[in-house]
């Protein structure tokens, strides 16, 4: 599938600003099953200064500074966009979940090794015995960890609710497990706490998700949105894999992958610091569009 991305965050200032210093993380990844021919960012009013680098994820990072009186600031990120079809491995042809957590325990460098950073807690991410009790259901002696994968997230699915309503961007994972209730970005995180505190590997993603408009009904502009899931490390031949617990679903061609890392934190799509503002609104609107050709 061909996407044209359009990504616009707006900032409304009650005071002026006079500097401003952001990171953005807009710039979709290229992966086997992904490749982003053309990006752009657009950004008013003008920088003074700009630069692009990868963080220690890989992640393409532009980092802007703004100076002089501003009271708005409008970014607009725009891509093309590429999503090949991804074959999953059968999950019972997956090793036992015990065997991929030792794999990764090894001192010497291996696929698992490596992928054992991803294991600990982060600053959005607890580990405890509360999450791994939770998961254990799942997660029993030798199953195949893609199954346990896969189940845990359809329980995850089916266990909690999908309010914007019940949290915001800092509500914590203790707060969402004892109410049953969050949006995508704190069903990753909650899926992450399950997974890690069984010392397993998993990672946050942040992306798009193609949302289709009800039958009958045009496409809205800027009703698609930001989304959130998890991808898991499920051995040295099965690799990452990637798995929506908002969705019950194993992502595909219509997840476009942005960045990734131990939680929101790493992969905050704009964030910034400014000098004399007071309180500030913000509006986002994404649009994920289609296309039969470039």
């Amino acid at each position: 599938m061909k996407y044209r991305v359009t990504h616009r965050t707006n900032y409304t200032y009650d005071g002026a600003v006079t500097v401003s210093h952001h990171l953005a993380r807009l710039t979709p990844r290229t992966l086997p099953n992904q490749r982003c021919p053309w990006h752009e960012l657009e950004i008013l009013p003008a920088p003074v200064g700009r630069g692009v680098h990868l963080d220690s994820f890989g992640n393409a990072t532009a980092y802007f500074e703004v100076e002089g009186k501003h009271e708005k600031l409008e970014v607009t990120a725009r891509s093309l966009v590429e999503v090949f079809p991804t074959q999953h491995p059968s999950p019972r042809s997956t090793p036992a979940w015990e065997a991929v957590r030792d794999a990764c325990e090894l001192q010497k460098l291996t696929p698992g090794s490596e992928a054992g950073a991803f294991r600990f807690a982060s600053p959005m991410v607890p580990v405890g015995k509360e999450f791994a009790n939770y998961a254990a259901t799942d997660f029993s002696k030798n199953r195949p960890i893609l199954e346990a994968v896969m189940t845990l997230t359809q329980r995850i699915n089916q266990d909690f609710k999908f309010d914007p309503r019940a949290t915001d961007v800092t509500t914590p994972v203790s707060e969402v497990f004892k109410n049953r209730a969050g949006v995508c970005q704190d069903f990753a995180h909650l899926m992450l706490a399950c997974i890690r505190s069984l010392g397993l590997p998993a990672r946050y993603v942040s992306g798009y998700l193609e949302t289709a408009p009800p039958p009958g009904k045009p496409r809205l502009t800027g009703a698609d949105a930001s989304h959130a899931w998890v991808s898991v490390f499920c051995g040295d031949s099965a690799g990452w894999i990637d798995t929506d617990p908002t969705n019950n679903l194993l992502p595909g061609e219509r997840h476009l992958t942005v960045a990734w890392g131990r939680d929101f934190t790493d992969v905050s799509p704009l964030r910034g610091v400014t000098l004399g503002a007071g309180s500030q609104k913000l509006t986002v609107a994404v649009d994920v569009v289609p296309v039969a050709d470039w």
